[in-house]
């Protein structure tokens, strides 16, 4: 189908919803991002650089980074199989499956981490057990990882459904025909065809691992060096009025984020690209 060709801004009312666009953004975006960078660097540049020599933000950006590559594997696995099943097949259960993976997006984060520590914490469901064989999930790695899971879960399934729905199965009906294995026809067929909105999937994916407070805040128990993440010591530095420090860390996080929308920018000029060439073809 082909992309119908935006129009230049005619009339006033064109012209007014552009402007209010930007106004709001920079109301909401621009402005909140200035004053992370004014507040990082009002010290000067020296007592900027600090925030790279403090051992808690590095150890925090370690660790979020080691979260975010833990939760990136499994949300893909998750999301393709998932695609794949609800989009190539009809069974019992298949509207509560798409109704579970909405669900993080309708649920508080706080209760994202609460249910870990209901489950796994000292008091919970396995929490004697896991005591007993001094097994480690809340306040440590594993529930950080597995908060983290929960509130990333819909991100690589919701852009791979509605594609892989409307590729439909026609190519790879053909290929199984011809005598092509399962895993042949996922290579060559499928992962091609699904190549752009699993990557944009897995950049939302990131972001929002990266970014994630609220839940990994319930699981963490906020021990130094340890269990926090960049955003919880953010938290940290900025109660304790280290404010060049809160802020400093905060820009490495604005970095990372411009990263993402750098390499999001540039799979959608290669999305357009490929439309475009099989547009012409």
């Amino acid at each position: 189908m082909r992309r119908k060709a935006a129009k230049r801004p005619e009339k006033l009312t064109d012209y007014t919803l552009i402007i209010f666009a930007f106004f709001w953004m920079a109301l909401i975006i621009f402005l909140p991002l200035m004053s992370v960078l004014f507040n990082a660097f009002k010290g000067g540049l020296p007592k900027y650089l600090e925030t790279f020599a403090d051992p808690d933000a590095m150890d925090a950006l370690k660790l979020t980074l080691l979260v975010t590559a833990i939760v990136l594997p499994l949300n893909i696995i998750f999301g393709i199989a998932s695609a794949w099943a609800i989009t190539r097949f009809e069974f019992v259960g298949k509207t509560i499956l798409l109704s579970i993976i909405d669900l993080p997006f309708s649920l508080s984060p706080v209760i994202s981490g609460l249910v870990w520590v209901l489950m796994f914490g000292a008091q919970g469901w396995f929490g004697e057990f896991l005591q007993a064989h001094d097994i480690d999930v809340i306040y440590a790695l594993p529930g950080i990882v597995l908060a983290t899971l929960l509130v990333t879960l819909p991100f690589v399934a919701r852009e791979l459904i509605p594609l892989m729905d409307d590729n439909g199965t026609d190519e790879e009906v053909a290929a199984v025909t011809l005598g092509a294995s399962g895993w042949d026809v996922f290579f060559r067929i499928t992962l091609p065809n699904i190549k752009w909105a699993l990557l944009y999937g897995v950049l939302l994916c990131m972001a929002r691992a990266m970014g994630e407070f609220g839940a990994v805040s319930v699981v963490s128990g906020h021990i130094r060096g340890l269990t926090n993440t960049l955003p919880l010591h953010i938290e940290v530095a900025y109660n304790e009025y280290n404010t060049i420090g809160a802020f400093g860390a905060a820009t490495i996080l604005v970095g990372l984020a411009f990263v993402t929308l750098a390499i999001k920018t540039i799979l959608e000029w290669r999305y357009a690209d490929e439309l475009s060439a099989q547009h012409r073809h």
